[in-house]
């Protein structure tokens, strides 16, 4: 399948690489299908990786793994909600992103710890959850996180 992008260009994708929010994300809901793109020239496990729309190429979102900027990242969820991605949870494939927002000031960069991405590698299925730890800002401030974790890593 070949879509285009707004910020990738065309890209052609197989179809087992499409996963499917039936809910959509917050704010977002009209949009049911995504792939993930990463950056091919960086492997580094820090990297934000963007979900983009196959519905509107002009929609990505920035994600990331949140345990590179928060460890022992572990949302509470209730399990009900989880149903829509697959019946087996506690044995899925699961991966788990937060979303970034990035300003004018890229210093003032934050992710949203307060509802994760969950998608399910075995279903192909997502959905965007609110996490009921009361720890977990919606705008948790990770630029110097990944400047540290930058720079160490190029040592």
């Amino acid at each position: 399948m070949v879509i285009e992008t707004k910020w990738f260009g065309t890209i052609d994708i197989s179809e087992d690489k499409i996963i499917t929010f039936d809910m959509g994300i917050m704010g977002f809901e009209d949009y049911k299908k995504f792939t993930i793109i990463y950056d091919s020239e960086k492997d580094n496990g820090r990297e934000v990786v963007w979900l983009q729309s196959v519905d509107d190429k002009n929609f990505a979102l920035p994600v990331m793994n949140p345990d590179i900027v928060y460890k022992g990242y572990d949302p509470v969820v209730e399990d009900e909600l989880l149903a829509s991605i697959g019946d087996d949870i506690l044995n899925a494939n699961l991966m788990v992103f937060v979303t970034l927002t990035v300003g004018q000031d890229i210093k003032k960069m934050t992710c949203n710890l307060k509802a994760p991405i969950i998608i399910n590698a075995d279903t192909r299925k997502g959905c965007q959850l609110i996490a009921d730890n009361e720890e977990y800002p919606v705008k948790y401030p990770i630029y110097d996180i990944i400047s540290a974790a930058s720079k160490k890593g190029g040592e």
